[in-house]
């Protein structure tokens, strides 16, 4: 494993939902607030990881920044954020750009090479041609010889340019399959396999662009998730997420997305929709297979529990943007809540 795959990447920086998240929060706010720094995502990321204290030398730059300037300028901040928190994410992709650099300037050196020998060979069947066509002489076994040795040269030269090749097909279909898992490692969430929260917004926010009449957002939250985390350990609870994920990838109608927004709670843009009936059968048809879902004892397969989550839905509206669009359906959701859970409303 190269030293870019053994490192984590930014996003496992940030633990959701967790009592540690939530505390280094508790920390990180007041700073900003302390130093009129705005709330953006930029600055809760620095100063999130100010409050970690795992980088000396970030908490350092950040201290002098606020000491000289008195605030946080946000040249210091873009900065700081491409040195401190994404320049793995940054190291790959030039290490990646590199790889295929280098990849292309062999092929070429490659096909220079086996232009050159083909070239060659074709003025080695020239000269021979010339000397066969003088009258029969004692130079024959001098042109065939001459013949021999160029189809020969020319015969090894292509062996080693096929070689070559498939060499550098190899090594393509590696680096692509590299960039995709770093691609996939970017957008999707590594539990559940459906896409992250940073993903979600920009692509419900480029879907509200395009055609805002024709987007609804459904939003799921688990029921009692705590409570069951408390009861059988995060791990079964791990799985309980990875099962819901599973549900919501197999359950999506075309030009569909799912993604886990935080902790417990998953969302779903269906696209090319344009009435909250239609909306709100999805939503119900997601409930009950989730109601289905069942949690074994690994060792045993004792049922421990049944699943079920409560949905709010909400469809786009002319002038929506993906702040009234969230609150709206996240409103619906806190209604299934407080009705009783393992409903749909909106």
């Amino acid at each position: 494993m190269s030293q870019s795959e053994k490192r984590a990447t930014a996003l496992a920086q940030y633990p959701e939902d967790t009592r540690e998240a939530a505390a280094l929060l508790k920390q990180a706010v007041p700073l900003m607030v302390r130093h009129n720094i705005p709330p953006n995502p930029v600055h809760y990321a620095l100063w999130y990881t100010y409050s970690k204290g795992q980088e000396p030398e970030l908490n350092r730059r950040l201290d002098k920044a606020v000491k000289d300037f008195g605030s946080f300028p946000p040249e210091s901040a873009a900065q700081l954020f491409r040195d401190y928190i994404i320049r793995d994410e940054l190291e790959d992709a030039r290490a990646g750009q590199q790889q295929a650099i280098n990849l292309v300037d062999d092929m070429e050196r490659d096909v220079s090479r086996s232009v050159k020998g083909s070239q060659n060979f074709q003025t080695s069947l020239g000269h021979c041609l010339e000397m066969l066509e003088d009258p029969i002489n004692e130079r024959l076994p001098e042109i065939l010889s001459e013949l021999q040795q160029s189809t020969q040269l020319m015969q090894d030269q292509q062996a080693l340019f096929l070689f070559q090749l498939r060499t550098a097909q190899n090594e393509i279909k590696s680096l692509r399959e590299k960039l995709e898992r770093a691609q996939q490692a970017a957008t999707l969430d590594s539990l559940t396999q459906v896409l992250n929260r940073n993903t979600f917004t920009r692509l419900l926010e480029q879907a509200l662009n395009n055609s805002p009449r024709g987007v609804a957002l459904v939003i799921l939250d688990i029921d009692h998730f705590k409570q069951f985390n408390d009861q059988y350990g995060h791990p079964l609870g791990d799985r309980v997420l990875q099962h819901v994920g599973q549900v919501l990838r197999n359950s999506l109608p075309p030009h569909a997305l799912a993604a886990r927004y935080g902790g417990e709670e998953f969302c779903v843009i269906l696209q090319e929709c344009t009435d909250i009936t239609s909306a709100h059968a999805f939503a119900e048809q997601l409930r009950l297979k989730i109601q289905k879902l069942r949690i074994t004892a690994r060792n045993t397969d004792k049922v421990l529990d049944t699943i079920t989550a409560s949905f709010g839905v909400a469809l786009a509206e002319t002038g929506d943007n993906l702040e009234t669009l969230l609150t709206r359906a996240d409103d619906a959701l806190y209604q299934a809540k407080r009705n009783g859970r393992n409903q749909v409303q909106g």
